[in-house]
């Protein structure tokens, strides 16, 4: 009798193991416009065109017994078809695995495509893969995605980015930071770093005299000055009580952001540009920042997005996610010292679902996994479709 038991055990065991295989993935290639296109310090520096639009990739996993995760990521400007054809690559892959394993998948599908690297393209293409097994997972828990890693708040501070570009003038940027604040956010970030370095600072300071010294501000620079420059307009900038002084210099120039950090008393962010844990580890160890801003899509998904948190947590940093408040809102609540969480409204228009808001928090969704739903209307801006596998 016990040996039936047990054999009958086993046989359930590996049942339900056969249940959790992926058996489909599909791969969509969205490009999503904006209402109106939108300059940052990138393009008055001739570096970059204005914005018009942003190129979404979605991946749609499903396990044998029907269950589904949703994942997505995005890449502005050029880059999105290559992370679509490498994640057309890629999905074939995890046909047959088990969709619980989710650190393992990573790690398969970089070695895949390892001649590619293990950053950039490589690492956004896979990022899809990745959000969406979390989302599986949680589903099955029947859990947001926040409560499943583990959250420490339901709503978390969050600012507003998108009325606060080049090309508007300051009387509109004005305008827009009073409607952000009558609908509930609870800061503002205003882009600087164009060639007229004046005018930069009076903008700033614009924005702090019609807000008052209560409001939270920040500033953005998109990585649009030297070192000299940098310092010069930082010191004009430590009197306005800025919340933090975003992408100062380049990117990659962690030594740059160190000395920069150590001289200024406004708190110096970056990190939304890497693209890998290790790029994050560097500006950690050289005390390149005051925050840390990572990008879940951009730095390969969850997985990663949670190893560089760990490590942003060890040094005592706070952080600060860049873009993606979909995604973000789960991920900045799992933190242990709370941070900002970026609000843009570009991304609302492809999904049913909006994140609530008010008195300066954004409310964490009790949906299980992200939470999030396709809209009808992303249809309609849906360039390329692929699909592997069977369905269930």
């Amino acid at each position: 009798m016990e040996k039936t038991i047990a054999r009958a055990g086993l046989a359930a065991e590996k049942s339900g193991a056969a249940l959790e295989k992926i058996t489909w993935v599909g791969i969509s290639s969205i490009l999503l416009p904006l209402k109106k296109s939108v300059s940052d310090a990138k393009v008055l520096t001739g570096r970059q065109k204005a914005l018009d639009s942003v190129s979404i990739l979605t991946a749609t996993i499903l396990d044998a017994a029907g269950h589904e995760g949703f994942g997505f990521g995005y890449c502005l400007r050029a880059g999105g078809a290559g992370i679509y054809a490498h994640a057309c690559e890629l999905a074939p892959a995890l046909l047959g695995e088990d969709a619980n394993d989710i650190g393992r998948l990573w790690g398969k599908l970089a070695w895949l495509g390892a001649s590619a690297g293990r950053s950039g393209v490589a690492a956004q293409a896979i990022g899809i893969f990745d959000t969406a097994l979390w989302d599986l997972k949680s589903k099955r828990a029947g859990l947001s995605l926040a409560k499943f890693i583990g959250s420490y708040r339901d709503s978390v501070p969050c600012y507003n980015t998108s009325g606060g570009y080049l090309q508007a003038p300051i009387e509109e940027v004005l305008e827009g930071a009073d409607r952000s604040l009558e609908r509930g956010i609870g800061g503002v970030k205003i882009k600087v770093g164009q060639p007229d370095r004046g005018l930069d600072l009076r903008r700033v300071e614009a924005l702090r005299a019609h807000l008052g010294d209560s409001v939270p501000i920040m500033v953005d620079a998109n990585q649009q000055w030297d070192r000299a420059t940098a310092f010069r307009m930082c010191r004009g900038l430590d009197d306005l009580g800025l919340t933090w002084i975003e992408e100062p210099l380049d990117a990659y120039d962690a030594e740059g952001h160190a000395a920069l950090a150590a001289a200024m008393a406004t708190p110096i962010g970056t990190g939304e540009m890497l693209t890998s844990v290790g790029e994050h580890a560097a500006l950690i160890e050289k005390k390149s920042v005051d925050l840390l801003m990572p990008d879940a899509p951009r730095i390969g998904g969850i997985t990663p997005f949670l190893r560089v948190a760990a490590l942003a947590d060890q040094a005592n940093l706070a952080i600060a996610p860049h873009f993606v408040m979909e995604i973000h809102v789960h991920l900045a609540a799992c933190y242990p010292r709370e941070t900002w969480v970026e609000h843009f409204e570009w991304l609302e228009p492809l999904f049913e679902e909006r994140l609530e808001i008010s008195g300066g928090r954004m409310t964490v969704p009790t949906r299980s996994g992200l939470g999030l739903t396709l809209s009808e209307q992303a249809a309609s801006w849906t360039l390329n479709r692929f699909e592997t596998g069977k369905r269930p």
